[in-house]
């Protein structure tokens, strides 16, 4: 079942997120290459795809319809915006919550190399 909820985040346009990201990591101290990183990790996206993405406006929907996810993003566990990504039943909202569980991870301190599940 699509929720209210999931149809918005998939409206989302990931231009309108992603200053938010780097806002996020940089007022913690780390990097907007760390950011892209991890981006990278998980979709397969480097930054000039990423630029390319935000010039296109493009909604999470269709960020995530061309993203390669890591065959690891399944390890991505814990809780964000009140819910357990791992129990998450919409493919999705899924997909947009392990990224901003790394993004979290990151803005929290975690080691890269824990933070890039192996």
């Amino acid at each position: 079942m699509i929720t209210k909820q999931d149809e918005q985040i998939a409206r989302l346009t990931f231009a309108s997120v992603y200053p938010m990201y780097v806002a996020k990591v940089e007022k913690k101290g780390r990097t907007q290459t760390e950011l892209n990183q991890v981006i990278e990790w998980l979709t397969g996206f480097k930054f000039i795809d990423l630029q390319k993405l935000i010039d296109e406006k493009v909604s999470f929907d269709v960020f995530f319809q061309r993203a390669a996810l890591h065959p690891n993003a399944h390890l991505i566990t814990g809780v964000i915006c009140g819910y357990r990504v791992e129990d998450i039943t919409n493919p999705l909202t899924q997909k947009v919550r392990y990224l901003d569980k790394l993004v979290d991870e990151l803005a929290k301190g975690r080691k890269m190399e824990k933070i890039l599940r192996k």
